[in-house]
């Protein structure tokens, strides 16, 4: 257990530091564009290279290629592992580029002879600038694998902290230099993303290269063990793909429907994204490699007691933090974005969407965790055909819903489909690894004995903060200062914390002192 939180410890510390400053910059964001088709066109165009990255980058293909890494490193030896990891770039760098080639030939022409409404051509304007962008961030995610296969994972995670710095560069000092007009001063961000690409990808050669990867170049094409990834790389790709192609789909459906959706419904995502960020996927990133080696040395006792602790730890701190960000919603928002072209109206518009989301919250956590055991068994195809399932659902019900509330509501209708489908999809994919006979008997004693005490406590702490949170009232106005709106959001999440946190020790939920003793820096009890 310590080990584990340790180890996910560390890259949540990070973590945690790049989600912050990832949080500063939507500040920038949206002090800089609000939350109208400006910042709605750009949001769009950005959404489609990292579609690429989380479809050839960090997503399926980490999946397949993290197991056999850890394999051939423990039957084979080093010299191996490296050539397959040069076999696996080589190969990618060919598909990026015509993918790339392909992408731009593809907009300039659609921009050159399509006739398209002028939110629309802004957008596919500023596709064209930050679409090579895919190729940079794939190679670094890449890198990150290979990095968090060799046992690092803080220095990795830094990544998406260079991104948050030069963005936040762009809307302060580039942005200005880009015209009087915001139409034109947006491309100084499709400019700051190309430029973090290569920062993301060349800060991450020096450790690679003490760990001893070499880079040249490997013929991918009759590479066994790239043919071995290629494998058990199909129909995770199928999955990934439906997954982001449906999620670009989503937010083609805002962009049409209301001058306002797509960006408010973004701000509500980065901030769910802050403890999923923070706890599920620093937890999931660690758990992969380790996951995969006890599976490649059949030590399924161990494999069991890992998913155990990981979805008990999880749960332990996001199912609070999903009803936190439920009951503060209102005052989150106005105290991180209400400024500048961010008004009131903004505020109501990205805090409905984040009640709407946040109660997905816990079943995206426990996805991460349950595909990720599949994933280090080199079963691809359940959670693949669960997660198209559940995504086809979740499309399904944003067109249900999305033409069913009033204007400037949309966006809630994308957050109460991710909730249903999510937390179905983590229901299914649990039954599945049950049926896994080399797990048997999975059963999670820790979980079932723990979770319903958690939900109890969770529900206590947000009425906790809702009751704190009337005396605060006043102090979060429209016109408040910002030592107000401090108090008023921080007051409440201060006492509803020491409330849960204390009663969780006092129920004997053994999440509360486990991560409480690496705080102490001791091994918990």
């Amino acid at each position: 257990m310590a080990d584990l939180l340790k180890s996910s410890g560390a890259m949540a510390g990070a973590t945690l530091a790049s989600r912050v400053l990832g949080m500063v910059r939507e500040m920038c964001y949206a002090r800089f564009m609000g939350d109208g088709l400006v910042a709605g066109a750009f949001v769009l165009a950005f959404m489609i290279p990292n579609l690429f990255r989380r479809l050839l980058g960090e997503g399926a293909l980490m999946a397949a290629f993290i197991p056999v890494f850890k394999e051939q490193e423990k039957t084979e030896g080093e010299a191996a592992m490296w050539r397959t990891a040069n076999a696996l770039v080589s190969g990618l760098v060919v598909v990026l580029a015509a993918v790339v080639g392909v992408g731009l030939l593809g907009i300039t022409a659609a921009l050159e002879w399509g006739e398209w409404s002028a939110k629309t051509t802004l957008m596919l304007e500023l596709l064209r600038w930050v679409f090579p962008y895919l190729l940079l961030i794939c190679l670094a995610a890449v890198a990150m694998g290979i990095l968090n296969s060799r046992g690092h994972f803080f220095l990795p995670a830094l990544g998406a902290l260079i991104l948050n710095v030069v963005m936040i560069g762009a809307v302060l000092w580039l942005a200005p230099r880009f015209g009087d007009e915001l139409e034109d001063q947006v491309f100084a961000l499709a400019v700051g993303v190309l430029v973090a690409g290569v920062a993301q990808l060349l800060y991450q050669l020096p450790a690679l290269w003490k760990e001893g990867f070499r880079p040249e170049w490997i013929s991918p094409w009759a590479d066994d063990s790239v043919k071995k990834i290629l494998s058990r790389l199909g129909p995770g790709v199928i999955g990934v793909a439906a997954f982001q192609i449906n999620v670009l789909a989503t937010y083609c459906i805002g962009f049409f429907v209301g001058g306002h959706v797509v960006a408010s419904y973004g701000y509500a995502v980065r901030l769910l994204e802050l403890p999923q960020g923070l706890f599920a996927v620093s937890m999931a990133t660690f758990l992969l490699p380790t996951l995969a080696g006890l599976a490649a040395e059949k030590k399924y006792g161990d494999f069991r007691t890992r998913i155990d602790e990981a979805a008990r730890h999880l749960l332990f701190l996001n199912l609070p933090a999903a009803v936190l960000l439920f009951v503060m919603a209102e005052p989150i928002v106005q105290l991180l974005f209400q400024y500048g072209a961010f008004d009131a109206a903004a505020t109501q518009r990205a805090a409905w969407a984040l009640k709407c989301l946040a109660p997905a919250l816990p079943g995206y956590s426990l996805v991460l965790i349950l595909v990720r055991a599949f994933y280090a068994l080199g079963e691809v195809r359940t959670p693949v055909k669960i997660s198209i399932a559940c995504l086809v659902l979740n499309l399904v019900l944003a067109l249900a819903l999305v033409f069913q509330f009033k204007d400037g509501l949309q966006q809630g209708a994308f957050g109460i489909a991710n909730t249903i489908s999510s937390t179905l999809n983590a229901v299914l994919l649990w039954r599945a690894l049950r049926r896994r006979e080399e797990l048997a008997p999975i059963a999670l004693p820790g979980l079932r004995r723990q979770l319903p005490v958690m939900m109890v406590l969770a529900m206590l702490a947000g009425w906790v903060a809702w009751g704190v949170g009337r005396g605060y009232l006043d102090l979060g106005g429209e016109s408040a200062a910002v030592s107000a709106r401090l108090l008023a959001v921080f007051g409440p999440l201060f006492s509803a914390g020491i409330f849960y946190w204390a009663v969780s020790g006092l129920a004997g939920v053994d999440s509360a002192k486990a991560i409480l003793g690496i705080f102490r820096r001791k091994r918990p009890e």
